[in-house]
């Protein structure tokens, strides 16, 4: 891994180029930030990132942004972790404020051809992800056939359960069957201490226990509001759609949201970029009684990805000195080769079944992978020449 470290500020502008084009969900997602940060600026190697992939899908919240929050903080320190949230989050976060102060016309998106472009460029972008961590992950039989087995058991079991069951069992087969004599990878290189981190730790599981106290005891809207979003974000493993029925179960029986109101904004946030776990922002703008408008939607955001900044700071530190054990390296041989497995079953559903529904689509999927795969061209540009694509195809049929 290159030691050179990063302002927070390009951190931030590198992130926002990805907030602005990482259409797809959190599988995609990773794609993404793998062709970028890997590939393309090498800020670390193949296996520093998959442990880093392999310990956010762990932990509670939403996978993709977290993984983006402990890239910024290797890079950039607690500075770049902020930014690169902030510009991966921004525009999307922007963009389902201005929907619930009534732009009604990004309601009509999800069913825009462009749209359905982003889907099918997604498919090619996993794809890729899939194919060149399964080169260095999966170099031999027994990986292979773990990832294999990862993928049938996430298939046949599509819920959080079932992909942190694959990691574990991955994880253990490894320890057991796949032994390693020296650790793999570089050291990551962490700015934060081991106190910083058990107090993060200890300000994650106050705001949980303490929260509902004080949010019963006020009866502070604002403060309710901070706590049910801080317990969604919190408490949900798989992150993306799986928290959409816990926030709906926080905010429509309430009323604070009407359920109508809840799935157009869930429609809107299928046609934005970045994490969808923005969508508290949508939320939290159209509550009311105050606060509401664009502050309720920036505290509803605030509190939801609070949660992930507190774990991803806590645990890093912890990871860092585990995953340079011999034992611990055996078991990651196993848990990588595991989240290769969830992401090709994550290609086939839902970033396939979603977006190849006709020969054309196919096509342009294939293109996209030859230009990200063999011709290097920056994922941004292959995500605009497929929304094209699609849409003039659409327009000629």
């Amino acid at each position: 891994m290159a030691a050179h470290r990063e302002s927070a500020l390009s951190v931030f502008f590198a992130f926002l180029r990805l907030g602005l084009t990482s259409f797809g969900g959190p599988v995609a997602h990773l794609g993404y930030f793998r062709a970028e940060f890997v590939e393309r600026r090498k800020w670390l190697d193949e296996a520093a990132y998959t442990d880093i992939v392999a310990l956010c899908q762990f932990l509670p919240g939403p996978a993709s942004s977290q993984v983006g929050i402990s890239l910024g903080i290797l890079r950039a320190g607690l500075p770049g972790a902020l930014a690169a949230w902030l510009g991966f989050t921004m525009p999307s976060a922007i963009a389902l404020i201005a929907f619930a102060y009534g732009v009604e016309g990004m309601g009509a998106l999800a069913n825009a051809p462009w749209l359905h472009g982003l889907k099918i460029v997604a498919v090619a972008v996993v794809a890729q992800a899939v194919w060149g961590m399964a080169r260095v992950l999966c170099p031999d039989r027994e990986r292979a056939s773990l990832a294999i087995g990862a993928a049938l058991l996430v298939l046949f079991s599509p819920s959080a359960y079932g992909q942190i069951g694959a990691i574990a069992i991955g994880g253990l087969i490894g320890w057991r069957f796949l032994p390693s004599s020296a650790s793999s990878g570089h050291p990551l290189p962490l700015s934060v201490g081991r106190g910083l981190s058990v107090t993060a730790l200890v300000v994650f599981f106050g705001l949980l226990i303490g929260l509902p106290l004080l949010a019963g005891m006020s009866g502070n809207h604002a403060v309710q509001l901070f706590d049910s979003f801080y317990r969604s974000g919190a408490l949900v493993f798989g992150g993306g759609h799986v928290v959409l029925p816990l926030l709906q179960a926080e905010v429509v029986p309430p009323g604070w949201v009407t359920n109508d109101a809840f799935l157009a904004g869930y429609g809107a946030a299928q046609a934005v970029p970045g994490p969808l776990f923005t969508f508290a922002a949508y939320l939290g703008t159209m509550m009311g009684p105050s606060p509401n408008g664009w502050l309720g939607g920036l505290l509803c955001l605030a509190a939801i990805f609070l949660p992930s900044f507190l774990l991803i700071v806590g645990a890093l530190p912890f990871w860092e000195q585990l995953r340079r054990r011999t034992s611990v390296q055996s078991a990651l041989k196993g848990v990588n080769a595991a989240v290769v497995g969830l992401l090709l079953a994550a290609l086939y559903t839902p970033v396939w079944t979603s977006a190849i529904a006709a020969p054309s689509d196919f096509a342009i999927a294939l293109v996209a992978f030859l230009l990200l795969a063999f011709w290097k061209v920056p994922p941004w540009l292959v995500v605009v020449l497929g929304a094209l694509a699609t849409a003039g195809l659409t327009a000629v049929v």
